[in-house]
């Protein structure tokens, strides 16, 4: 019991415990967040602020440029998402679930293209691109960047996304030492599924009702 304990979580012996304790409460807030996000509930955006605000001041004290840009991209959408939720379609309608359009799965292409260049660029920059690590940031961090843009918009894709990303992120986070916030990502993906189905039926009862 204790080798797989400390397989597991020597690497904290490392750290403050400040630290291990934002961590926590960074991913309880992150867990709590993807919830809301999957019950269709406006509490997604201030308690994945809340999350990500920590997260980005322990990934820059820790150096990993390339997860504190994904935070500090998602806190900025959380913002432009918690008001696009709120708005209103007409009179008593607030945005609704929907299918990506042609012109929508374009645009996210475009930001799937331009975060692998701009995370690129800072990489080369600060010289980041010293472990294969690095290349598997780039390439989730663009995944990410698209799903969190597409959750924001309220399209039922998002969560195709997140599943990749959180899929990928598992064992990466795991490699390099965060085993709290692997669990995260673990958690992430059952709720990401559960999440896309969840949306899936409620976008076909919304259509179903349409067309009575």
């Amino acid at each position: 019991m204790n080798l797989i304990f400390d397989y597991l979580f020597e690497q904290y012996s490392q750290y403050e415990t400040y630290d291990i304790v934002l961590e926590i409460v960074a991913v309880i807030f992150g867990l709590s967040s993807v919830w809301f996000s999957k019950q269709n509930n406006i509490l997604v955006y201030p308690t994945g602020l809340l999350s990500t605000s920590i997260f980005v001041y322990l990934l820059l004290k820790w150096g990993l440029l390339g997860d504190m840009l994904i935070n500090i991209y998602y806190f900025i959408m959380s913002i432009y998402g918690w008001y696009i939720w709120t708005r209103k379609v007409d009179d008593e309608n607030l945005t609704p679930i929907s299918k990506t359009t042609k012109k929508e799965h374009q645009t996210s292409f475009f930001i799937f293209i331009a975060t692998l260049l701009f995370v690129f660029t800072v990489y080369t920059y600060f010289d980041k691109f010293n472990h294969w690590t690095a290349y598997i940031d780039t390439f989730t961090t663009a995944i990410f960047f698209v799903g969190m843009w597409l959750m924001a918009k309220r399209k039922i894709e998002n969560w195709l996304y997140w599943i990749v990303g959180d899929i990928i992120s598992v064992p990466l986070y795991f490699y390099k030492g965060f085993t709290f916030t692997s669990l995260q990502y673990f958690i992430f993906t059952i709720i990401a599924i559960f999440g896309y189905l969840a949306w899936k039926k409620s976008l076909n009862n919304t259509l179903q009702t349409s067309l009575k």
